[in-house]
């Protein structure tokens, strides 16, 4: 790998001519005839297939359903452990009677109906982004629909993706008069920003927080048993299986809901079982605390004791928000279908089971569900409880793995692996980073805290945050996505508000009690990926201030000044318009360059995928003579941007393609001396790369994909042998370029074509910016602090963009620069 060392200051910008890098002046579609007809056969048949392939789904609906119970609804259906008896503590004992129980009930009863049903299954799941959800998915809609991602490096022919459009294309007056506002200050898209970054933050926190507190609650209950264990060796035991659970995570969702979901169904159904028999066998009448008036009775009778207790009321609804955040591990009908027939109406006769046990037992509301169990099957039932509780975090760890995944693509969070586990669901996956972070953290939860009320003090604070952030993000879609009414937006928004109002508040008052560490874990999530996006914008804002002048290459003729040799060189930039600067530094320290020039610019789209169809934008920067290319790859944050060992034939072939287009669209550029200038680009399909029988693609075997065979330096072979037995999964399939004879293809078209193969045939060089960025003399100190400190610490200990993008070590080199921002 070689390093060029370079330094630039922002401060002798002022020497380009404004808008004069700006290589790419307008992005629009080009494409002949036959893909536009294509491309209608395409949208005719995405029309006709939900209808033919409804009856085709509900296995596969019916297969999501059941690996959910597993990793979805693990947390959730677990509540029923410690609900009443962590409601009927504090200043609340001095109230338990048969009223207060059946009051108490009656809370949590309509708390399941009002959260999880009707907000989450009836509403919010509706709002899913092509099948992904959590609070980033909200956000990437928003930004579909007004410029709020401050991160300028979106494009006209992003609006055109198929994936890109979203609800009523009308815009009402309201909708317009809010979505101006937002555009128009900043500091609304920065609060806008801020507010997902924390509920990303509540989220990541939940990941370390749950998983501790739901092993340890399942342990302590082993230690209360007949036989009990001393304390070192309670927490000893909750510590192994806190360590199996995150070692299991790199099976992939699908396995680990296969191997969870009987666990939670046998779980759900035992306790189904028992709850209708408490209801038969003690108080019937509890029935009668479905009705409302129960509540009104029981803050009647316990006044601001009974306001404090919601405290442990919300308890009955934590894990509620992983329906959201993990619907891109599965679909909305999946969980719709798994709440709505199972685990909603085993809840509810759990719950009015223990209610008409302890009704008629007050003694034991510090025990509550154990109590309630029939003694021939206390112990079956407490082996079950155990590894249902132990599954339980699993929901919140797919949710943590999807909030991260989201946060990296929209530029939020620092680079890390990311590992797709299935290949029929791209939405399940693997992060190993923060995997062991997550134990590590969860580990030292355990051992510091001990106590399990006061990581449930800290559990219930983030659950209820994330829904009230999940809330607000949901009112915004519904007026500038969904154009509906804003009066309903605004009923939408003050109903589900003032419920879930009361029980945060009451949550705050046990912040002393543990609720601070939810605050500050995820405050710290929300800093660092404010930093790395902060530092991300700055150094993107500076690359396009920067750019290298059009002029300037023009000036320097087709052999920009050196040697031209064989070969193509992907030059990597951020930008998606305009040469980098690295470029200009390249020139001037090399005696010679690349014969073809591709200024490769992989980016994301606020979209949950691209389709592999729409994913090449190519275009020429440069008059047809000078040989440089452009080309934007364009990937959403569901997609894979894995290593599929195609990427350069792809790209060859994209470049192909648009060559042979251009001379027919624009046949006034089909001339070899003709210096005109379109920045015009074209979305390539990949369905029509071998549609031109002009430029033939055959197979050439399984090469190394970093050095070609045609290469005759013998160092290079000697090297290609060398990383070819230290890397043997660098090996692919391997194509060979031709022109075919036919003797109607243009002279100039001919010769380019002849140049691209035979560079491709001379070997490909991967190009990147090494940048150190520093905040200039003249910045604030807190900048300076974020900078030189915070946003440099991220870049120096997370995954290279080169690691990131799958290039091979042996064929990049990498450019030198320090960005003063």
């Amino acid at each position: 790998m070689n390093t060029i060392g370079t330094d630039q200051n922002e401060e002798n910008k002022g020497s380009l001519p404004p808008g004069a890098a700006d290589t790419c002046q307008s992005s629009t579609r080009s494409t002949g005839q036959h893909v536009e007809d294509e491309q209608s056969r395409q949208a005719s048949s995405k029309m006709k297939l939900p209808s033919v392939s409804l009856l085709a789904n509900v296995p596969s609906s019916l297969l999501l359903a059941y690996q959910s119970f597993g990793v979805v609804f693990g947390d959730l259906s677990t509540s029923p452990l410690y609900v009443y008896s962590n409601t009927f503590v504090g200043k609340l004992h001095h109230h338990q009677n048969p009223e207060a129980v059946f009051g108490v009930f009656s809370l949590i009863f309509w708390t399941l109906t009002l959260i999880p049903f009707l907000k989450y299954v009836a509403i919010i799941l509706s709002a899913d982004d092509n099948g992904e959800g959590g609070t980033f998915a909200l956000y990437s809609l928003l930004c579909r629909h007004g410029k709020f991602n401050l991160l300028p490096n979106q494009q006209a022919a992003d609006e055109e993706l198929s994936s890109y459009k979203y609800g009523p294309s009308g815009r009402s007056s309201v909708s317009l008069a809010l979505r101006r506002f937002l555009e128009k200050h900043k500091s609304s898209r920065t609060s806008l920003l801020l507010v997902v970054l924390l509920g990303a933050g509540m989220v990541i926190g939940d990941g370390v927080i749950n998983p501790a507190m739901s092993v340890l609650s399942s342990v302590s209950m082993l230690a209360s048993a007949k036989a009990r264990l001393p304390e070192g060796g309670v927490l000893l035991l909750a510590c192994i299986i806190l360590v199996g659970l995150f070692a299991l995570q790199h099976c992939g969702t699908r396995k680990v809901g296969l191997l969870f979901a009987p666990v939670v169904i046998l779980w759900l159904l035992t306790i189904f079982a028992v709850g209708l028999y408490n209801i038969i066998y003690w108080n019937p009448k509890i029935v009668f605390a479905l009705s409302p008036h129960y509540i009104v009775k029981f803050f009647g009778q316990t006044g601001r004791d009974g306001w404090i207790s919601l405290g442990g009321v919300l308890l009955c609804i934590t894990g509620t928000e992983a329906m959201f955040a993990n619907l891109g591990h599965f679909t909305a009908c999946s969980v719709r279908l798994a709440f709505i027939s199972v685990v909603y109406p085993c809840l509810v006769v759990q719950y009015m089971g223990q209610a008409a046990y302890l009704s008629k037992n007050i003694s034991s509301l510090p025990y509550g569900f154990y109590d309630s169990i029939p003694d021939a099957v206390l112990w079956p039932v407490f082996i079950i409880a155990i590894l249902a509780a132990t599954v339980s975090s699993q929901s919140v760890i797919s949710a943590t793995f999807s909030t991260v995944r989201q946060c990296q693509a929209l530029g939020c969070f620092p680079r890390v692996k990311i590992v797709h586990t299935s290949k029929q669901i791209y939405g399940q996956i693997y992060i190993p980073e923060i995997n062991w972070i997550l134990m590590i953290l969860t580990l030292a939860v355990a051992v510091g805290f001990h106590n399990t009320n006061k990581i449930g003090n800290a559990y219930g604070l983030a659950a209820l945050s994330i829904m009230l952030i999940t809330t607000f993000l949901m009112t915004l879609v519904m007026v500038l996505v969904w154009q509906k009414n804003v009066l309903l937006a605004g009923a939408f928004l003050l109903f589900f508000w003032s419920i879930e109002a009361c029980y945060l508040s009451a949550a705050c008052i046990k912040i002393p009690q543990g609720g601070w560490f939810s605050l500050a874990l995820s405050l710290i999530f929300m800093v660092i990926m404010f930093v790395w996006h902060y530092g991300t914008r700055k150094k993107y804002s500076y690359d396009l201030h920067n750019k290298v002048p059009l002029k300037w290459i023009l000036g320097l003729g087709p052999s920009l000044g050196i040697v031209r040799v064989p070969g193509i060189g992907l030059i990597y930039s951020e930008l998606a318009t305009g040469v980098p600067s690295i470029f200009s530094h390249f020139v001037t320290n090399l005696p010679a360059f690349h014969n073809v020039l591709v200024f490769v610019c992989v980016k994301s789209v606020p979209v949950p995928y691209v389709s592999p169809e729409e994913r090449f934008l190519i275009g020429r920067v440069c008059p047809r003579p000078y040989r440089m290319y452009r080309c934007i790859v364009r990937y959403g944050y569901m997609d894979l941007q894995g290593d599929d060992g195609n990427f350069e034939n792809m790209l060859i072939q994209s470049i192909a393609e648009f060559i042979q287009m251009e001379a027919v669209v624009e046949p006034q550029l089909s001339s070899p001396d003709s210096f005109s200038y379109d920045g015009r680009m074209a979305v390539i399909s990949s369905e029509n790369l071998n549609s031109s029988s002009n430029f033939v693609v055959s197979e050439a075997g399984e090469t190394s994909n970093s050095v070609q065979s045609s290469s005759k330096s013998s160092t290079l072979q000697s090297l290609r042998s060398d990383y070819e037995d230290e890397n043997p999964q660098i090996r692919r399939h391997q194509l060979r370029f031709r022109i075919s004879q036919n003797h109607g293809i243009d002279p100039s078209v001919r010769e380019e074509l002849l140049d691209l193969i035979q560079a491709k045939e001379a070997g490909v060089a991967y190009i990147m910016g090494h940048s150190h960025v520093k905040a200039r003399r003249s910045s604030s100190f807190l900048k300076k602090l974020v900078i030189d400190f915070g946003y440099s610490f991220l870049r120096k200990n997370c995954r290279g963009p080169g690691v990131g993008l799958h290039i091979p070590q042996i064929s990049l080199i990498e450019v030198g620069m320090i960005y003063h921002v």
